[in-house]
């Protein structure tokens, strides 16, 4: 499936980003890194996929801030004493901790609890957006050096 998404270029790259943000297991890496491969332009990929990703992210946002623990429970497969324990870890550390939504497997957790909390919604869009921009140079990085 991973393949498909590279097939469609920037267009898969962003799909992969966004998907790989929010329910589905993804893995945007895996795109990015064929992409540049193949020879897409470095830097667009980061923004693309840095922007899909970020989307995502504030789409588990905008879910947590409907406070609907059985829709967070159904769709995103996230129990609420994850969510509590999140919450509990993040109270008094702010919204600028949506930086580390990059992080496997606490990552998703971190935009769910954040919009729980109702964390003010321009630093978590701009903390995400720049963890998530530092990890994709990172890969573009990597990627580049093992070519």
């Amino acid at each position: 499936m991973l393949d498909g998404l590279i097939e469609y270029g920037y267009y898969g790259l962003f799909l992969a980003s966004f998907l790989a943000a929010t329910i589905l297991p993804f893995s945007s890496e895996v795109v990015l890194g064929g992409i540049l491969a193949i020879g897409g332009e470095p830097w667009l990929c980061v923004i693309i996929a840095t922007l899909g990703n970020s989307l995502g992210g504030m789409t588990n946002y905008f879910l947590g801030k409907l406070g609907k623990i059985e829709w967070i429970e159904k769709y995103l497969k996230i129990k609420k004493d994850k969510i509590d324990k999140m919450h509990n870890w993040l109270e008094g550390k702010g919204a600028s901790m949506a930086f580390f939504s990059f992080l496997p497997v606490v990552g998703d957790i971190i935009p769910v609890a954040l919009g729980y909390m109702r964390a003010n919604i321009f630093i978590v869009t701009f903390s995400m957006f720049l963890g998530k921009l530092a990890r994709y140079i990172i890969i573009m990085y990597g990627v580049e050096w093992f070519k």
